[in-house]
């Protein structure tokens, strides 16, 4: 095998990997392919022979360019229209027992929790936390010593670690409360769509200041249900499909082949205490059908 193809060999190996941190660093699929491709620009040009390990190497790349880019974003969001949500993305898993951890380090409602944390103190949380890196492989990675990397993963346990949520990991009972809920936002049954839901259920909706959506979060079962009812009707004519999105129940509506709309539910204890709308059509780009898909999508083990 040439130096070239081995290269190649290499980076395609780890390329689901490094997606899967792009993607949980920046909350954005399609930034997270940028990133991913521009450190293959640079492994391509590296010496090899200064390389001991291609999957740190890759790694370590993806991971400080992500922390480059949190800067400027984050200076975005705090200036973005309404509710900043995720980009969300399409989801499969082969074995149903690793629905829980799917949903559990790539849900929208973890991605912005993270939003919380500064780019190195997110980046050494996730490679711990969610990639299993040692601390000895995450300290050269972010540019901290082994102690300091401790800390930064200890201070964002604290920080987030008690509100993270255990969705429901029951796949069937997933698909049968969203086919439930599809019915009674499409019916305007009230009472009906009410009963699925939490009392304190909060509705987010980002609109990214591009398509219609709620200036704020929406908070409790009967305005919830209310607005997700309007919604619907305002949408009457668009085609509704389920689809696993971030490891969890979700569906799309699709207009004329284009989808407006993604509709992510947060299930816990068989009711959906949270939902989130994502109508700004920049971050559609990966649940768009068929040729619109990306080719690598974030998985439990990425």
């Amino acid at each position: 095998m040439s130096t070239d193809a081995g290269e190649l060999s290499d980076f395609v190996e780890l390329r689901p990997l490094l997606v899967g941190i792009a993607y949980r660093m920046l909350g954005s699929a399609a930034e997270a392919e940028d990133v991913v491709q521009d450190a293959y620009l640079r492994w391509s040009g590296v010496d090899r022979s200064n390389v001991s390990s291609a999957r740190a190497y890759l790694t370590t790349t993806v991971t400080r360019l992500c922390i480059d880019r949190l800067g400027s974003a984050r200076a975005r969001r705090e200036s973005y229209p309404g509710p900043w949500l995720p980009e969300p993305v399409p989801t499969e898993e082969s074995d149903p027992s690793a629905s829980a951890e799917l949903a559990d380090s790539l849900s929208l409602a973890f991605l912005v929790l993270l939003e919380e944390l500064g780019p190195v103190e997110r980046a050494a949380f996730l490679l711990r936390e969610v990639f299993g890196y040692s601390y000895r492989e995450v300290a050269p990675m972010i540019g901290q010593s082994e102690a300091n990397s401790r800390q930064l993963v200890t201070r964002a346990r604290r920080r987030i670690g008690d509100r993270r949520v255990r969705f429901d990991a029951d796949l069937k009972q997933g698909q049968e409360l969203t086919q439930r809920f599809m019915v009674a936002c499409g019916t305007g049954d009230v009472s009906g769509l009410i009963s699925m839901l939490s009392e304190d259920i909060v509705v987010w909706t980002d609109g990214g200041g591009k398509a219609q959506a709620a200036p704020r979060p929406v908070v409790g079962a009967w305005r919830s249900a209310r607005f997700l009812i309007n919604l619907t009707k305002r949408n009457s004519h668009a085609l509704a499909r389920e689809v696993k999105l971030n490891g969890q129940p979700g569906l799309v509506l699709e207009e004329d082949g284009t989808v407006t709309t993604a509709i992510v539910l947060d299930i816990v204890g068989g009711r959906i205490n949270g939902i989130r709308v994502v109508r700004n059509p920049d971050k559609l780009s990966a649940v768009q059908p068929a040729d619109g898909m990306p080719t690598d999508r974030p998985t439990s083990q990425s």
